[in-house]
């Protein structure tokens, strides 16, 4: 709108104190309506003519009579006394300290941003899992070929060893003829699922071990993290999407320790047991062995720095061997694993030479 030529001389008014942006001088001046905007007149004279619309509120004045104009720095108004009502409904509204937060209340915003936290915190939780399951079964397996190259030479290849293990490894999962299982020589007391259904067994695992079943048992364990896809949301909470988009390109050499230094959480771990149970029932294999050997395992009373590695990242308790006892059936006909002598040529699969881990028996 274009400013009006003169002065009403009845049109409303102000007393007001004025900063120019030029200079430090505080001017006393009168504010003077004229259409949708104002001048200022001071002594008289009367200044350019202005739009209410350029004025903002000078939030930092800590008054709400005080005003700036948009695009002059330091230029400043401010109403001595009350101001008029028809001047009034034309000024800007001063912005409240805390916006919309102070309309709705703190207690109220404080428990809406709680809300809205839990609901971020369980996404970010859920989505490794939803990921997981969304990963192809060709994309899993081939980065759990690439990681297979972090062991080295340590496959062990003992004929009647791996005749051995794949009978015991087909009497636990007859149905899953992808399913794969090695024997590498290092002596930890420990056992780890890679991407796309490869498990690894320890030699110290099966030094550990006092009978075939319970080493049933840990494979069982190991193939229900296999059907959860715990191992690849493993891998997606620890190192996120790097997994997927640099496992392809060779960077893996982090990925086998990841695996081997965390933890899986307690539910993966509840499930898992639970899927051993089924297996170890399916195949008519005891559980009380297995139950056994995470009673020693738990209590650490043997060979106990080098259990602890199983430890570490299969989380024990009393419960869990307690779970696995609990499951046996009193009146079952239970069956070894495989007999005494496949269990000693399993147990010696280590002792010749070891060679690149071959996945197929």
């Amino acid at each position: 709108m274009s400013a009006p030529s003169d002065v009403d001389a009845g049109a409303p008014a102000a007393a007001a104190w004025h900063y120019d942006g030029r200079s430090a001088l505080r001017r006393q001046v009168r504010l003077i309506v004229e259409g949708d905007g104002f001048r200022l007149d001071e002594d008289g004279r009367a200044g350019p003519w202005l739009a209410f619309a350029q004025l903002t509120p000078a939030d930092g004045d800590g008054d709400a009579r005080t005003f700036g104009l948009q695009g002059q720095p330091g230029w400043r108004i401010g109403f001595i006394g009350p101001v008029p009502a028809e001047i009034a409904v034309r000024l800007p509204r001063a912005r409240r300290y805390g916006g919309w937060v102070d309309r709705f209340g703190l207690w109220r915003a404080a428990a809406a941003f709680a809300v809205l936290a839990a609901v971020a915190v369980a996404l970010v939780l859920q989505t490794p899992a939803l990921v997981a399951r969304m990963v192809p079964a060709s994309l899993e397996r081939r980065l759990g070929e690439v990681m297979v190259g972090d062991f080295g030479r340590k496959g062990c290849v003992e004929p009647v060893g791996i005749a051995a293990l794949a009978k015991l490894a087909n009497r636990i999962d007859p149905d899953d003829p992808n399913l794969e299982v090695h024997v590498v020589k290092l002596p930890m007391v420990n056992a780890v699922t890679l991407p796309g259904g490869r498990i690894v067994i320890f030699d110290g695992l099966l030094q550990a071990a006092r009978s075939p079943d319970e080493v049933a048992g840990v494979i069982g364990h190991e193939i229900g993290h296999v059907r959860g896809r715990d191992v690849m949301e493993s891998l997606l909470r620890q190192l996120g999407l790097s997994v997927l988009l640099g496992g392809m390109e060779g960077h893996v050499g982090g990925y086998t320790n990841a695996l081997l230094a965390t933890a899986y959480s307690r539910g993966a771990e509840a499930r898992a047991d639970g899927y051993a149970i089924r297996l170890l029932a399916d195949a008519r294999v005891s559980p009380l062995p297995t139950a056994a050997f995470f009673d020693r395992l738990a209590k650490g009373n043997a060979s106990g720095e080098r259990m602890f590695a199983y430890i570490a990242n299969h989380p024990l308790s009393a419960d869990r061997a307690a779970r696995f006892r609990r499951s046996a059936a009193g009146d079952a006909h239970y069956v070894p694993a495989i007999d005494t002598a496949e269990w000693m040529a399993l147990r010696g699969i280590c002792a010749g030479e070891t060679d690149k881990m071959e996945w197929r028996f």
